[in-house]
């Protein structure tokens, strides 16, 4: 049994480095996802509407648990090695883009109608009054509630260490099981879950003065 050291803070912090290469392959992925998405549930075409409905659902309703079992065990049943990196970061951007497909249809809905009938007006096409008029207004209706799950995705990169992906969470409990500290430990790795979730919440506020969100 060792004393809590630098060598196992040095552990810790690689760690986090590899949490927030997960977290970031998963917003990423999961943005790209969730756009075509929200563009899916709000489109005239009734069948992309209820594919993109029905995917939102089903990923919603799925834990995440279950998921990141399905990508790691279920592709190997088939016959391919994925590595846990590359599982985690699928099913992560799977279930990022479900609920971020949800958030910003509910923001591009939440864009006033005069504003679509005003660009009709002015001869604009459908893609541009997405491109020029409704996604920009979208955009900033939808910082606060995206930066708060972006902070949920950083926390949830922690349930990858069941598919044996050595992040955060997962380095805390081999280091506990070295030290028997598990009060000092896992204040540290409170601390680094902190350190790298408040400046996502700094970053939100900063734009939302910037942009004037909520104001009229």
């Amino acid at each position: 049994m060792n004393s809590f050291s630098l060598t196992h803070l040095g552990y810790l912090a690689v760690a986090a480095q590899w949490t927030v290469i997960l977290s970031l392959l998963a917003f990423v992925g999961g943005a790209i996802l969730g756009l075509a998405l929200a563009l899916a549930r709000v489109s005239r075409i009734s069948a992309l509407r209820f594919a993109a409905g029905a995917y939102i659902q089903v990923v919603q309703g799925t834990p995440l648990l279950v998921l990141l079992f399905l990508a790691y065990f279920g592709i190997s049943i088939v016959g391919f090695n994925v590595p846990p990196l590359l599982a985690a970061a699928f099913s992560l951007t799977l279930y990022t883009g479900a609920f971020l497909g949800e958030i910003w249809r509910g923001c591009i809905q939440a864009v006033a109608k005069t504003q679509w009938e005003a660009a009709e007006c002015l001869g604009i096409g459908r893609f541009g009054q997405y491109l020029h008029v409704v996604l920009p207004q979208a955009g900033r209706m939808a910082i606060p509630p995206t930066v708060g799950f972006m902070v949920q995705v950083v926390k949830n990169t922690s349930l990858a260490s069941v598919i044996g992906f050595l992040e955060l969470s997962r380095a805390g409990q081999i280091v506990n099981n070295s030290t028997f500290q598990p009060f000092t430990v896992f204040i540290v790795i409170a601390l680094m879950y902190f350190a790298l979730c408040y400046p996502l919440s700094l970053a939100s506020r900063h734009f939302e003065r910037k942009l004037h969100v909520g104001r009229q």
